[in-house]
Parts: structure tokens; C-alpha cells; sequence
């Protein structure tokens, strides 16, 4: 049985090797990226049983997300190549006052080959939390939101928690699809993983103690917003929390950060830790990604995050 499943496109990150307008940047650095596939990335370096369900365009691209996401750990076997799509794309634009555009080339992704049919009962049922993001469900806003709707329901059957991060990209839909399609899940999920503006698109307020009680309100019963610099806050069986930030050594790249606090929430929960742990736990992820440049490089193992918690010591030399 696995801990994690999650469900997503996966594509190939090129990063600019110099700043300023992407039209006059003559290379770019290859890496792999995608909201689910980092969580998974996250997830397996804790010491999670870990699986990932999706499809990639059978090309060299594709085949080198899926050797490198085996080798992380993470339970391919819910992962196909596909003939005629192509493995998604995404370009990044670095400006030099540090400011980031992304440009998304995942049209025709491999992913919409995925269906209710090719979804294996036995492999949704056999976790403890199918994780699922705003992601996937906004690149193709037909088959993979269909996709989605029947995993939640068959995971639920076999009481398998849901946890959700909104991680809502306006590139891809629109607020009122977003928020549209995403409050439709929200009766399924357990665990709602947000930054305060996704809350606030999704809730209609910034407020903590508010987005509390609208999440009363659909049955949601763990909850973490993500404040960046300042921390994060936490509401777990009527205890609410504020965890302050843990300070990163040096902010070079934000991107991953989101997607490895969850995966260190995630962790906390299913360590059965308390609301304060889990919180302060997924905190020093979120700091510890941002001192590393790319999308999943910065995502620790289980023992970086104990030597930096003083709960394990590191000999160097």
C-alpha cells in the first residue's frame, strides 16, 4: 500500500541561462517540473511510499521525466508513454530585478489520455491520501476535471483521505473556472493546502478564521494556509495555530516551495503529529526549497529536515 497518490502532468522546465526578455536568451537549462510530480518528488525523499499517475509523451523528453521520477522512488507503474503527444513544455522568463514569467507549451499534453477507464480501482484504494491540485484539472478543463471528480468519488469509498492544494495557475482558466470547478471538490477533501490568495478567490476572504468556517462549512477537517515569508497557519480538530516562518538561508528560487510544504504537512499527518509539528515541520521545507535553484532540487530527505530540526546530527568530515 502506498502513502501518496497524486494525479498530473509532469513536463520539461527549460531555465533561462541569462536574464532579460525570453526572446533575446539564446539557451536554456533542461530540468522536469509540475506541481504533482514535485509533491511526489517531495513525498518519496521523506521516506513516503509514494505513486504517481499520469502520462507522458513517449519521446526522449518523456522518458527522461519517468527514469528520473523512478529513481527518486516514486511507484511509476500507473505511468504510461503515449504515442502522438508530445511531453509538455514549460519556458521560464527571468527578468533582472528577479521577477519570473512562465510560459506553458502543454496544449496537447499526454495527460488527456488518461480516463476513467485507464484509473485502477485497486491502485486509488490502496493509499492513505490521494493527493490532487488545480493544476491538472485546468489543463484540459474536460477530461481531466471528469478524471478527477470520478477519482475523488472512488477514493472515498474506500475511506481514503483527499488532500487539495488550489494551486491555482490564471495562465491556464480563468478565476470563475477556477473557483467554479474547485469549490465542487471541496465537499471531498480532507486536507486543503492553500496560500491566502487562493483562498481568497476560492472563500472570498483573507481571513483565517473565516476561511476556517467555510471550511467547516464542506466538511473539511485539516487545514493549512501558506504565508511565504510569514509562515503558515493551521486549523486541526478545533485547534487553530499560527506557525511562525522558518528563515531561509537565501531566497534564490520560490519555485517548489508550496509543493514541498505540502508534502511536509502530508508527512506530519500521517506521522499523526500535532497541528504545531506538522506545521513548523512543512515550514522549514518550504524555506529550505527556496535556497536552491529549480522546481523539485531543493525538496530534502528526512534526515536534512531532522539535522536542521536538531533531532539528528550531521557528520561532515
Amino acid at each position: 500500500m502506498n502513502d501518496v497518490v497524486t494525479i498530473g502532468d509532469a513536463m520539461i522546465t527549460l531555465d533561462p541561462s541569462s536574464t532579460g526578455p525570453m526572446r533575446f536568451v539564446s539557451s536554456f537549462e533542461r530540468k522536469i517540473g509540475g506541481a504533482e510530480l514535485n509533491f511526489a518528488i517531495g513525498c518519496a525523499r521523506l521516506g513516503l511510499k509514494t505513486g504517481w499517475i499520469s502520462r507522458l509523451g513517449n519521446d526522449e523528453f518523456g522518458r527522461h521525466i519517468y527514469n528520473t521520477v523512478r529513481g527518486e522512488g516514486v511507484d511509476v507503474s500507473e505511468v504510461e508513454l503515449v504515442d502522438g503527444y508530445p511531453t509538455s513544455l514549460n519556458f521560464k522568463e527571468i527578468l533582472g530585478d528577479g521577477s519570473v514569467r512562465t510560459f506553458y507549451y502543454r496544449d496537447r499534453s499526454p495527460t488527456t489520455m488518461l480516463t476513467k477507464e485507464t484509473l485502477k480501482e485497486g491502485f486509488l484504494k490502496n493509499t492513505k491520501i490521494l493527493h490532487i491540485t488545480g493544476v491538472f484539472p485546468a489543463v484540459d478543463k474536460t477530461k481531466n476535471i471528469e478524471l478527477i471528480r470520478h477519482a475523488i468519488t472512488e477514493a472515498k469509498k474506500h475511506g481514503v483521505m483527499i488532500s487539495c492544494d488550489p494551486n491555482i495557475r490564471l495562465k491556464l482558466w480563468s478565476e470563475d473556472e477556477a473557483r467554479d470547478v474547485l469549490r465542487s471538490f471541496l465537499p471531498y477533501v480532507d486536507v486543503l493546502l492553500t496560500g491566502v490568495e487562493e483562498a481568497e478567490l476560492l472563500f472570498g476572504t483573507a481571513d483565517p478564521h473565516e476561511i476556517i468556517e467555510h471550511c467547516k462549512a464542506f466538511g473539511i477537517s485539516h487545514l493549512a494556509i501558506k504565508k511565504g515569508e510569514e509562515g503558515s497557519v493551521g486549523y486541526m480538530n478545533g485547534e487553530y495555530v499560527e506557525a511562525p516562518a522558518v528563515k531561509a538561508k537565501k531566497v534564490v528560487d520560490t519555485v517548489g516551495a508550496g509543493d514541498g510544504f505540502d508534502a511536509g504537512f502530508i508527512y506530519g499527518i500521517l506521522q499523526k503529529w500535532p497541528l504545531e509539528k506538522a506545521l513548523h515541520f512543512a515550514n522549514i521545507i518550504g524555506s529550505m526549497v527556496v535556497s536552491v535553484t529549480g522546481d523539485n532540487e531543493g525538496l530534502p530527505y528526512l534526515e536534512d529536515v531532522l539535522v536542521h530540526l536538531g533531532e539528528k546530527e550531521r557528520v561532515e568530515r
